[in-house]
């Protein structure tokens, strides 16, 4: 997922998908320690875009203050 389009979500939206993804990060987790995980470049990109969105929200709450 790229930075620009996360910018384009409101905070609600993006602290959703943050939940989204920790939680897909942790059945992916899971799945990797039982070698039943097959794409194993998405926990890559998963812990990246997680980055990303908090990022993007530290930002905005600083912009705030």
């Amino acid at each position: 997922m790229k930075a620009k389009e996360l910018r384009e979500r409101n905070d609600q939206e993006l602290r959703e998908l943050h939940d989204q993804l920790r939680e897909e990060m942790f059945r992916m987790k899971l799945k990797k320690h039982t070698n039943q995980l097959q794409q194993t470049h998405r926990l890559r990109e998963t812990r990246r875009d997680l980055a990303r969105i908090k990022t993007i929200l530290h930002e905005r709450r600083s912009a705030r203050s």
